[in-house]
């Protein structure tokens, strides 16, 4: 199914019927006196510890989901909220809209590059009358509720309540209900004023609508019920969210190397004090190593990711306990709202915090069909090690914060401690390697090699025998059997070695091109299988060389076998005459007295059978 056909699909939206309307009016107070601290810190902040009774669910989102509250209650799109009664529209945001900022420069926190309708002013009851009712407190606001609603407010940074700060969280309750009606416009219903018993303008809530705790996709999770279907849907409706997100040249700049190195310094810095205490100090530093060792490579992929649009204003913290799976379709709550920059980046990174967190609860196989289930409906193609180092990065920051706002909460360092080992797996799975795979004919090389490319993570298989017949055309037409008459003689065939389409400068021809292949396929974070002879300590030292200069991992293996094998397999293979390969036992025998020592290889015998030396390989892969 293609995005076109999903377009309008988002929940409660009316996707696609609405204009785009006048832009977002944003308060003149600079919100960041709300959030004083650190962006990395600043998201924590906003991302209080869910709490819950037997009624009712916290997510971080401050949205209170009570049980027996399905779509029957009037909380779909049934209930008459689409854009007839005021509710936003998610149609007009994409980047064709002219909705980014004009400038190069980031907006304030809070701000929202789109240009959307404001949220409706709704009423609040009176303060005594909230506060008579059901409370839930989270470090950064007070919540009440009631049967249907939820009424949020924030908490004031300064001790006392001043006009300055009241604007402030006044700006960022607009911001709020605005970004999360792009993706839930049912939800959040609007920005209401809050007045004491005597009448005078206090504080300002958000209002949302309160979501049944029993389909929180975190809950659906961890009690074992079948997700897929619902993550499906979670795709399909993040993929066109995605398509209508805004871009603008200060967002493309967030996907771009040095601020993909700036995220990681920042969220290495942050754990480095729990480094040999909390987390184990081998796992840390073998995090940094492999994160920077994969951007210092990968500039041109990521070059690649900003010219096809793929950097964009997004939701910026999706989690499980954030999505509500209901029966017209999931409700996902909660972007960050107090600062652009936190929000934006590469799409694939959204998708990627929801994988994170799927494979924390245990639904490592759920997170891998729902990352398959988003490149279907979006048409975004990606290489598997990018996919690997942004679920790495989600994971290592939240390992952070679990560290750095965990004091008190016993579950903590263990959280941290998943969450990192979760860093660590998906940054080596994405490691970009060089697998030079060589050896005389016979021994089974080609073999090896197509068979590590299947399994390897969409892995590009290379060959020189296929290159050097695109080089120089195919070989003289011979007959099979003729050839496997002469394949133990003297004759032709040892003439035959070293001249003409084996001649070297053909030879050196064929290896430079494959190199060149290989240089591009590495740059855009795609591991890369060659598979020659490599019976040259030239060639091996410029493979070499490939390898340091696109930050890829280097791994030789020789293939060697007895004389008797080597022979069998060359006479089977010129009867078949079936592959490009025209070696013959002749030509085996004089390019094993000619070739250099290869003493950095790893040597893998290959007499056994092709699984077993295949385990062999993978074991040392690991």
């Amino acid at each position: 199914m293609t995005v076109q056909s999903v377009r309008d699909a988002l929940p409660g939206a009316g996707a696609g019927r609405g204009a785009t309307g006048p832009p977002v009016p944003v308060a003149t107070t600079p919100v960041h006196r709300v959030r004083a601290v650190r962006p990395s810190a600043a998201l924590a902040a906003n991302r209080p510890p869910a709490t819950s009774s037997s009624t009712a669910a916290v997510s971080s989102s401050g949205a209170v989901s009570s049980s027996g509250m399905g779509p029957s209650s009037g909380m779909g799109p049934s209930s008459g909220m689409g854009p007839s009664s005021g509710m936003v529209s998610s149609s007009g945001m994409g980047p064709s809209s002219g909705m980014g900022p004009s400038s190069g420069a980031a907006p304030g926190a809070g701000a929202h590059p789109g240009a959307s309708p404001a949220p409706p002013r709704l009423r609040a009851p009176a303060l005594a009358d909230l506060d008579a009712g059901e409370l839930h407190e989270t470090p950064g606001a007070v919540l009440y509720l009631s049967a249907e609603r939820v009424y949020k407010r924030r908490k004031p940074v300064e001790a006392s309540f001043t006009e300055a700060d009241r604007e402030a969280r006044e700006a960022l309750c607009v911001a709020e209900v605005t970004l999360n009606r792009r993706l839930a416009p049912d939800v959040y219903l609007g920005v209401a004023d809050l007045h004491d018993d005597a009448g005078a303008l206090v504080d300002h809530v958000v209002v949302m609508r309160r979501m049944p705790a029993s389909r929180q996709l975190s809950t659906l999770v961890r009690r074992g019920h079948r997700v897929a279907p619902m993550l499906r849907a979670v795709a399909r409706a993040l993929a066109v969210f995605h398509q209508r997100c805004e871009s603008a040249p200060w967002i493309a700049a967030l996907g771009e190397r040095g601020a993909q190195q700036e995220l990681w310094r920042q969220s290495l810095a942050g754990i480095s004090a729990y480094r040999g205490s909390q987390l184990d100090a081998a796992v840390v530093d073998d995090i940094g190593l492999l994160a920077r060792r994969y951007l210092a490579g990968r500039g041109e992929l990521l070059a690649e990711r900003t010219r096809a649009g793929w950097i964009r204003d997004g939701h910026g913290d999706l989690l499980a306990e954030d999505i509500f799976c209901l029966d017209d379709g999931p409700r996902i709550l909660d972007c960050v709202e107090f600062d652009p920059r936190l929000r934006s980046g590469d799409v694939l990174g959204d998708v990627a915090s929801l994988a994170m967190d799927l494979e924390r609860l245990g639904a490592a196989e759920e997170a891998a069909e729902f990352l398959e289930a988003y490149r279907e409906f979006s048409g975004e193609v990606h290489p598997a090690s990018l996919q690997h180092y942004y679920v790495a990065y989600r994971a290592c920051t939240q390992a952070m914060l679990a560290c750095v706002h965990g004091h008190g909460d016993p579950d903590a360092p263990e959280r941290a401690r998943r969450l990192l080992a979760v860093a660590h797996r998906h940054l080596r799975a994405g490691r970009v390697r060089l697998v030079v795979v060589g050896g005389m004919p016979g021994t089974g090389k080609t073999t090896l090699a197509s068979r590590l490319a299947e399994v390897g993570d969409g892995w590009v298989l290379l060959r020189s025998d296929i290159l050097r017949q695109e080089l120089v055309g195919e070989p003289p037409a011979t007959s099979a059997s003729a050839t496997a008459a002469g394949a133990g003689g003297a004759g032709g065939e040892q003439a035959g070695f070293g001249v003409g389409r084996y001649a070297p400068q053909v030879t050196d021809a064929t290896y430079t091109e494959m190199l060149r292949r290989a240089r591009a396929a590495l740059c855009r974070g795609e591991s890369v299988v060659l598979d020659a002879s490599w019976s040259s300590a030239h060639h091996r030292r410029a493979v070499a060389e490939l390898a340091a200069q696109v930050c890829a991992e280097l791994v030789e293996l020789h293939c060697v076998t007895t004389p008797e094998v080597a022979a069998a397999r060359i006479a089977r293979r010129l009867a078949a005459d079936s592959d490009p390969s025209e070696a013959t036992v002749t030509i085996h025998r004089a390019m094993a007295a000619r070739a250099d020592p290869w003493p950095s290889a790893t040597v893998v015998r290959t007499a056994v059978t092709v699984a077993e030396a295949l385990k062999t390989v993978l074991n040392h892969l690991d």
